[in-house]
């Protein structure tokens, strides 16, 4: 199944001067019109808790952001606020923990919602200073948990804060190895993908230097569908 994402906020920018999108208000509301013309499913993430209500009345997948992981408030706000709307919470490992370090946040979703549906998302470890590396191990790790597992292969790539252009003031990234990222974790086993495209990437108001020109998606995920189903049982 294809999941629209996008983001209303993007909080956590490398500098103050950062582009961050429309705001709750407007952002949700085009994500509603998104969900309603094209028919699909929607996915957006929140920061706050009191955002928890009203991105659980849009998003089909409710995303809880890497950096934000261990805040439980905001955990058990999404939790009840996705579970009682039947949609499903995304969370992304932090760069900073191991995957096994997972079943910590899925124990406090389920504490205050039993019935909700988690999936977990793999998209890099902290290695060194500006840089990420995916230990593909990782997935499988994580879906002894019991979950599904997705990887984000466009943030897997990323070289924070070092975007030579800007000289640290936003991430850098290597567009080039997302497909690689991509391949290796299907034929890993991953539940899901996880990937950004633009029209022009180098124009993109954020992410550009790690999203994927949108014209060479089709051929991408026709090469990943192959793959899975390859690996699959």
């Amino acid at each position: 199944p294809y999941v629209f994402k996008a983001s209303f906020d993007k909080a956590n920018r490398s500098s103050i001067k950062s582009y961050r999108g429309p705001g709750l208000k407007d952002g949700l509301a085009i994500l509603s019109e998104i969900k309603a013309q094209l028919n699909v499913p929607i996915c957006t993430d929140l920061h706050e808790i009191d955002q928890a209500e009203p991105v659980a009345d849009v998003a089909d997948l409710v995303q809880i952001p890497a950096f934000l992981v261990r805040q439980t408030d905001l955990v058990v706000a999404a939790a009840r606020a996705t579970a009682a709307r039947g949609g499903v919470m995304h969370v992304k490992k932090a760069q900073f923990q191991a995957p096994w370090d997972a079943r910590n946040i899925i124990s406090k979703s389920r504490e205050v919602a039993p019935d909700l549906q988690v999936m977990l998302c793999e998209r890099g470890s902290s290695f060194g200073y500006n840089n990420l590396v995916v230990d593909m191990l990782a997935i499988g790790e994580m879906q002894k948990l019991g979950v599904p597992v997705t990887i984000d292969a466009t943030h897997a790539v990323q070289l924070p804060g070092a975007d030579p252009r800007t000289s640290g003031a936003s991430t850098g990234g290597r567009r080039d190895g997302v497909p690689i990222i991509a391949k290796a974790a299907v034929a890993a086993g991953a539940d899901g993908v996880f990937l950004e495209f633009h029209t022009d990437p180098d124009k993109a108001l954020c992410d550009g230097p790690s999203c994927l020109p949108l014209d060479g998606a089709r051929a991408l995920l026709a090469t990943l569908k192959a793959l899975h189903q390859a690996v699959q049982p």
